[in-house]
């Protein structure tokens, strides 16, 4: 009985996060923080509208999350780029001080051109390529990512559950169906979905909604204003988004069917951004040149129009010769590519993203060694920047596997929620013979891909593998994945 209790019980937490999740109402753990003030800012505050308090624990929220990344990943095509992934998390970590989050983000990319940016119950933050093509600025993409953090900060999805509780179990799950369509970028269908219930219940849940909007809206203000970015850029980006949204009709951006945005939060967002100082202008290179990199994927099929996207803009020069290298190298002509980004590389010596891209293209050009060399030239004075620790890897893996193999062990104890280093470490494994690691990484690989099923076959076979070797220290540990395995499996099953 306590056990059928307990899974009701989890079955309605999980239903109701995805709920949340698809009306942008999603949250995680949060401690206050003393944060310091820019000059100028003076002792202005946030009013509270609201108790972060709730009966969801930060574990629950934690567990949720997840779980939730892991179905997530099964549904959506993965934008697989390092250099993407560690500019947005450094940016994150510019406004998390200020935002109240107090959790480990996990950033996840998606190959979409749909503009969209969610967060969900235990610090997992999403970006869609498309939002990249959409933000002209830094300050205007930060600004979304600021808004985000305040969902995650004022803990929306624990506060949201006590009214959730009101609520049909039938209707939770037809929002979470409606969320995973929306999530696979069937947008239309996935909205249709979640308001497809009584519509009483859907005008509920838009009232809720729009007031937690305000919330995430005025929280991240604040953080922008205190990180440095341009309070302005918030207001400015709610525009730009409502006017695509007209020009689109009945097809509005994915961003807005979660986070609709009306005249009153314009006016409200303005009112608030006007009360903060905005920063001296600063320069976008850095983001300018991650945003040709997100053009360049969204445009493969035209590779001229990502040149043409961004030249619109008016971005710094030296973005525009970044995406020409890009270019060049697509088109085969290596050297020219890594004459411009060497050349750039000097006279922007703090952007460690420009080496790493030539890096990245020396191996693209089967120069392996030149490759390595010229990842192990940017760790030297940044140990830990990740896309010069995955081109090391890479290049590893063809010229000494053992070596890999010890490289990206130590990876997957940095990035424990990132397949893609599972993946390239169950490579290193087998090929230098490595059996049972291989398998029991690739078991991990899966597990993070949300394929648990396969996964937890995978562990069966590396057991058995580990015991025929009489390897047992490993075989216990493989033992203890599957009971974690079966936990994550329980988990998601509830999706």
């Amino acid at each position: 009985m306590i056990k059928r209790l307990h899974a009701r019980a989890s079955r309605r937490l999980l239903l109701g996060s995805l709920a949340a999740a698809a009306l942008g109402l999603t949250g995680a753990p949060v401690q206050a923080q003393q944060n310091p003030q820019l000059p100028g800012m003076g002792s202005y505050q946030l009013p509270d509208m609201g108790s972060t308090s709730a009966t969801v624990t930060t574990s629950d929220e934690h567990r949720l999350g997840r779980a939730w990344l892991r179905q997530f990943r099964a549904h959506t095509d993965p934008w697989q780029d390092p250099i993407a992934q560690t500019y947005i998390q450094s940016l994150l970590a510019r406004l998390v001080p200020y935002s109240g989050v107090d959790d480990q983000l996990v950033v996840t990319l998606i190959d979409s051109r749909l503009l969209n940016a969610f967060a969900v119950p235990g610090g997992i933050v999403g970006v869609n390529a498309g939002l990249f093509a959409s933000a002209p600025d830094e300050d205007e993409f930060a600004a979304v990512l600021a808004h985000e953090l305040g969902h995650l900060a004022q803990r929306h999805y624990a506060r949201r559950m006590a009214r959730i509780e009101q609520t049909q179990l039938p209707t939770m799950a037809a929002m979470l169906a409606g969320m995973i369509i929306a999530a696979g970028g069937g947008g239309g269908a996935g909205l249709a979905t979640m308001v497809g219930s009584t519509a009483a219940f859907a005008q509920d849940q838009l009232a809720y909604s729009r007031r937690f909007e305000q919330e995430a809206d005025r929280v991240g203000l604040n953080a922008m204003a205190k990180a440095g970015f341009d309070p302005q850029a918030m207001p400015t980006m709610f525009r730009s988004l409502q006017k695509l949204a007209t020009l689109q009709g009945g097809n509005p951006p994915e961003f807005l069917l979660t986070h609709p945005v009306t005249e009153s939060r314009i006016s409200d967002t303005q009112a608030r951004a006007d009360q903060l100082p905005s920063p001296p202008a600063h320069d976008d290179t850095a983001y300018a040149m991650v945003r040709a990199r997100a053009l360049v994927l969204l445009n493969q099929n035209t590779p001229s129009q990502a040149l043409t996207e961004l030249e619109q803009d008016h971005p710094p020069e030296a973005a525009v010769r970044y995406l020409k290298a890009l270019l060049a190298a697509r088109q085969a002509h290596y050297s020219e590519a890594l004459a411009t980004l060497d050349a750039l590389a000097k006279t922007h010596p703090d952007l460690s993203m420009i080496p790493a891209t030539a890096a990245q293209i020396a191996f693209e050009a089967n120069d392996r060694p030149g490759a390595l060399a010229r990842a192990r030239r940017i760790l030297r004075l940044s140990p830990g920047y990740f896309p010069a620790q995955w081109v090391e890897a890479e290049a590893l893996l063809q010229m000494q596997p053992d070596q890999a193999f010890d490289v990206l062990r130590s990876m997957s104890e940095q990035y424990p929620e990132d397949p893609n280093v599972f993946g390239l470490l169950a490579e290193a494994a087998g090929r230098s013979g490595r059996e049972v690691w291989g398998q029991l990484a690739r078991a991990e690989q899966l597990q993070l891909e949300g394929q648990i099923d396969t996964a937890i076959r995978q562990l069966d076979s590396a057991s058995k593998s580990a015991k025929r070797s009489g390897d047992y220290a490993m075989a216990s540990r493989i033992e203890q994945r599957r009971k974690d395995f079966l936990d994550y499996r329980d988990a998601m099953q509830n999706f």
